[in-house]
């Protein structure tokens, strides 16, 4: 039986054209048919390269020249050895767990042929300080550079258009980050636990926020959304400002804007936020939904505009320090222990 899978394994391998061969030190899975070859994990899957290694453009192999296209999946997975990589121009992906917790890399060179990074590429790369993302990049995977707590910038190019879920979860030392207008999604919990992080500026093109995007962002004192966008939240498709769900969510946020066309304050979008002192809701705000500032203990002050109709269930529950508020004749109905 084992002799049957053993031949069905090398039928599928060999009979697509693929062979994985060792040339100048780097394991390659060759494509006979298509002439390419991507860089892969050693056969025993023990982590075997170090020190600054130089991927070529193509190899040769039995007289045979192949381009080499891709970085397969965890190719360098584990060589905590590792201090440098050049990628030639020649590849065009980087797959998934490529170079994930290749804690020694220090400096690494992506080339503009690249289109995508599969998820968790980068993933515990703690000595990474900085990285340049050509603008080929349309697409960067979840957790693609998660725990990456060495990395203090980075620029995100025009050509990226979703930020995935946990892509720089973990973060720590990333002090400023720009999202360029490209930008239309960014996943849940995408910069969670980025506690150097003090400010960011969301575009007009963002329509989705999962959901604990920036939760445990102590060091978050300003959340600006550009005007022109109506869209901010992802539960239940409504017009709501960002979701700060849990507790411990942007607590050092000072100060937030939001923009006219926004219709909806969402359930507990502030929750939390004990650094908040003020905030000014345009007239487009229709509803301000359930525990919409709950526990914001350091609000003094709020003006609900005429446009409001609504206030949810423990929208200002354990402000302390709110002394005053004027509620207009717009309100029709006050949810239970909204004050």
């Amino acid at each position: 039986m084992k002799r049957i899978y053993l031949f069905t394994f090398l039928l599928c391998l060999f009979g697509q054209g693929f062979a994985q061969t060792l040339i100048d030190g780097i394991y390659y899975n060759l494509d006979a048919d298509n002439l390419t070859a991507e860089v892969t994990r050693t056969p025993s899957g023990v982590a075997k390269y170090s020190g600054g290694i130089t991927i070529p453009e193509s190899v040769t192999y039995e007289g045979k020249e192949y381009s080499v296209t891709s970085i397969g999946e965890s190719a360098f997975y584990s060589c905590y050895s590792l201090t440098s990589i050049t990628i030639p121009n020649s590849v065009t992906s980087i797959g998934d767990r490529a170079f994930q917790v290749c804690s020694g890399l220090t400096s690494i060179t992506i080339p503009n042929s690249v289109t995508s990074i599969g998820g968790e590429a980068f993933y515990g790369c703690s000595g990474l300080t900085s990285i340049t993302i050509p603008n080929s990049v349309t697409s960067i995977g979840d957790e693609a550079f998660r725990s990456c707590s060495g990395l203090t910038s980075l620029t995100i190019p025009n050509s990226v258009t979703s930020i995935r879920s946990y892509a720089f979860s973990g973060c720590t030392g990333l002090t400023s980050l720009t999202i360029p207008n490209s930008v239309t999604s960014i996943g849940g919990r995408a910069f969670s636990g980025c506690t150097d992080l003090t400010s960011i500026t969301i575009p007009n093109s963002v329509t989705y926020i999962g959901y604990y995007a920036f939760e445990g962002c102590s060091g978050l004192t300003s959340i600006v959304v550009e005007e022109g966008n109506p869209v901010y939240d992802s539960r239940e498709s409504c017009n709501a400002i960002v979701k700060t769900f849990a507790n411990e969510l942007v607590a050092g946020c000072k100060t937030t804007v939001i923009p006219d066309g926004v219709t909806s304050i969402g359930y507990y979008a502030f929750s939390g936020c004990i650094g908040l002192t003020s905030i000014t809701i345009p007239n487009s705000v229709t509803s301000i939904g359930d525990g919409a500032f709950y526990y914001c203990s350091g609000l003094t002050s709020l003006t609900i505009p005429n446009s409001v109709t609504s206030i949810g269930e423990s929208a200002f529950y354990g402000c302390t320090d709110l002394t005053s508020i004027t509620i207009p004749n717009s309100v029709t109905s006050i949810g239970d222990g909204a004050f």
